[in-house]
């Protein structure tokens, strides 16, 4: 037996006994607080409704009743009773609403039925034979008040007559935008349900047989794919004038081609891999005597400048051992010889940062001060030995269950000073910036989030976009049945796929907003009830960031930036890295919509004010070690990366081709024709990708500026389009091709525009 099937074996077992993949239960109907409320709104104003009916109907007497029918024929007049059914019907859209049968209040239909209710009172009291319009509402005759006070208005400038025909207009107008079905049509059903159609048995037998003996055709071969159309009724005039109209069968029959229904993708099981993939690493703790040495040193050194502290709390991680340092008191005379009692300023054992770095023989040293909800001073000692933390362990631990058990998208980053796991959602962040020097363990990091979403989402759940332009880090990837397409290698590529991603944005809001959902959690509550395909999440990550900006920084800064802008929502996220933290890479509108960062070893403070906002990041080990900085954090937390070996990539990957074997690595339906357009896309370049959405707007916009000032100039251009002289020069050159403008004339002088103000230029 295979290594592959034991681990799919131990796969199962793993999501059995952790409820990977739970028997399905029958799906029952949960009500909110807020839908119940809906609901009984629903009926109480459907019972109004009723009751008003009755009480118009003088069916019901009372003093209430008498009370409110009285007045809804003061307020409305005749017009009270359409009150009453329009009524009901809003109760009754608010239990549609609840029930699921309705996707949205049609709110533009209740706005324009109300106007034309409105409108019908004024035409109603216009029309009335009283001419004292206003007996007619102490009669509850007429329009109501409602319809008297607009009358009164509007009767002086217009008159009576014309008002009232305005009125009857504007109902009527109303009513076909709130149906949205033209008044033709409603008289074609209305006629269909009123007149039954003719029947068959009255026609005479001997003009049934004629008709089909002299218009008798075989009937055509059916091929599969195609249907014959029932025959059509038609009418034959008869020969004498007292005979009715005849009705008989047109033939020929005919053959219209059916489209099958395409068979839908399988689904797999969803069986995830087993944790026996990865491999454990065990962690040793330091010696206690060392722990102990390091106390001394600490508080010796710290008296020794006059500052009294002690050691009142010792967390080991994998790197460092953070010792907590309790400041004390520095007795100090005062007047009189008294002694007063002066409490060690926190700022006093920041600056000390070198003196117990040297006395400590740690390469570097970093101060937290004070820890955060703490009440002492965190002195993070490296130890002697660095620990090295396994990816299996994080994924194993209970900190990341409980994460799991609520965010899919949840990653693994490492362990704390105090060895916690530590763990984070990839959907709340929603976006991640790494930054640190080479070798520092940034791929490490991505390859860890990478294997963190793989091992817990099939590729029915999680998509991924991976882009490497150093080509070797990402590569092992290829093939994952998660991934679209392959790993991006090429710049020309790279800003094509952006740009899909981005449409691909676009497109997933358009399908939220035909189903009123906000959010891609809402949107596949609901594919999931209606048992259609839901929108797998997308993680986009990008291993080196400074290669792109070098190459197109205009292009990528503008697309990343409108991706992380707008793309929460829609369930796609982006993880950029670079090893070159400065502001022309990580600019100021890159840094604005990434709020969660990750900073491992930097050259300088200055780079880790850059990816930070302070410093820190300099006094860092490397090898994994870094700051994490979470959007609802404080501060940023030190934490110790998991550690993803190559041999642990290449068997998950193969883990997953296995349980895909023997088919192609494709997307879900919906997505089929995407992945061509994506590829159509990147095949263009960055060039064929912004010059639709670039350069042919610019043009537009160019050709308006010279048409409406009759001259044009790259200076003109500049100043009036807010650009730089080579693309001024390049639109200019354009519109000369499009024979839009003249040729370059002398001494400096603008040039001719050859269209006139409203000439087309197609």
């Amino acid at each position: 037996m295979s290594k592959s099937t034991d681990s799919a074996k131990t796969a199962k077992a793993r999501g059995a006994k952790k409820g990977k993949a739970p028997a399905p239960r029958r799906r029952q109907l949960r009500f909110s607080y807020g839908a119940r409320s809906r609901e009984i709104v629903g009926v109480l104003i459907i019972a109004l409704a009723l009751l008003s009916l009755l009480a118009l109907s003088r069916l019901t007497r009372g003093s209430v009743s008498d009370w409110w029918s009285s007045g809804l024929f003061w307020l409305f007049g005749w017009g009270a009773f359409v009150f009453a059914i329009l009524l009901g019907a809003i109760g009754a859209m608010l239990i549609a609403r609840t029930e699921g049968r309705l996707q949205a209040m049609p709110w533009r239909a209740i706005v324009f039925t109300e106007i034309a209710f409105v409108s019908l009172l004024v035409a109603l009291h216009a029309f009335a034979a009283y001419r004292d319009t206003w007996k007619m509402i102490l009669n509850g005759q007429g329009g109501g008040v409602i319809g008297w006070a607009l009358l009164t208005a509007l009767e002086p400038y217009l008159g009576r007559t014309v008002v009232g025909l305005l009125a009857a207009i504007a109902a009527l107008i109303s009513m076909t935008i709130a149906l949205r079905v033209p008044w033709g049509e409603w008289l074609i059903r209305l006629s269909e349900r009123l007149i039954p159609p003719p029947s068959t048995s009255a026609i005479p037998p001997q003009v049934i047989g004629e008709a089909s003996t002299e218009s008798a055709t075989p009937l055509p071969a059916v091929a599969p794919g195609e249907e014959i159309v029932p025959p059509q009724q038609v009418t034959i005039k008869p020969k004498k004038l007292d005979q009715p109209p005849l009705q008989a069968t047109q033939l020929p029959l005919k053959v219209v081609k059916t489209e099958e229904p395409k068979p839908k993708k399988p689904k797999h099981e969803r069986v995830l891999p087993a944790l026996d993939l990865l491999e454990g690493h065990t962690t040793e703790s330091i010696a206690a005597e060392e722990i102990e040495h390091k106390k001394e040193v600490i508080e010796k050194t710290l008296r020794q400048f006059g500052l009294e502290a002690k050691v009142v709390r010792v967390s080991q991680g994998p790197a460092v051992t953070q010792y907590g340092v309790e400041p004390g008191y520095i007795e100090r005379p005062g007047f009189e010889g008294e002694v007063r009692r002066q409490k060690v300023r926190v700022a006093q054992i920041s600056s000390l940062q070198n003196d117990l770095a040297l006395a400590l023989a740690a390469p570097s040293l970093r101060i937290e001060a004070p820890v955060p909800g703490q009440s002492f001073v965190g002195i993070e000692v490296p130890n002697d030995v660095i620990a090295m933390v396994g990816l299996r362990g994080v994924l194993d631990s209970e900190t990341f269950d409980k994460l799991k058990a609520k965010a899919p998208l949840g990653v693994a980053l490492g362990r704390d000073v105090s060895g916690m796991a530590i763990a984070a959602d990839l959907a709340s962040m929603p976006h991640v910036l790494i930054a640190g020097t080479t070798g520092s363990g940034k791929s490490v990091c991505i390859n860890a989030m990478i294997m963190s979403l793989i091992m817990n989402n099939t590729p029915d759940d999680l998509r991924l976009v991976m882009i490497d332009p150093k080509m070797v880090e990402l590569i092992r990837y290829n093939g994952l049945p998660h991934l679209y397409g392959q790993v991006e290698t090429e710049l020309e590529r790279i800003v094509g796929v952006l740009r899909w991603v981005t449409r691909e944005m676009d497109a997933r809001y358009k399908k939220f907003s035909e189903l009123g959902v906000r959010h891609v959690n809402e949107y596949n509550e609901r594919m999931s009830a209606q048992g259609d395909d839901k929108l797998p999440f997308m993680a986009v990550f990008i291993d080196e960031l400074s290669d792109l900006m070098l190459g197109a920084p205009i292009e990528v800064e503008k697309t990343i930036c409108r991706i992380a802008q707008m793309a929460r929502a829609t369930g796609i996220h982006l993880v950029l890295a670079t090893q070159r933290p400065s502001t022309d890479v990580v600019t100021g509108l890159i840094k604005a919509n990434f709020p969660a960062r990750i900073s491992f070893a930097v050259a300088s403070a200055v780079d880790s004010r850059v990816i930070l906002d302070g410093v820190g990041a300099e006094t860092l080990l490397g090898k994994g070690d870094m700051l994490f900085l979470s959007p609802t954090a404080n501060g940023p937390v030190r934490v110790q990366g998991c550690y993803v070996g190559e041999r642990e990539i290449d068997r998950v990957v193969a883990f997953w081709r296995t349980v895909y074997a023997g088919e192609e690595p494709e997307p879900a339906p919906w997505a089929a024709s995407k992945l061509a357009k994506m590829e159509e896309i990147a095949q263009a370049g960055p060039a064929a990708a912004m010059v639709e959405d670039d350069d042919e707007v610019l043009l537009a916009k160019a050709i308006e500026v010279v048409k409406k000032q009759r001259q044009a100039s790259a200076s003109l251009l500049q100043r009036r389009l807010n650009l730089g002289y080579p693309k001024a020069a390049y639109l200019i050159d354009r519109m000369e091709e499009m024979g839009i403008i003249g040729p370059e004339q002398k001494a400096g002088r603008t040039r001719v525009v050859l269209i006139g103000a409203d000439e087309d230029t197609d």
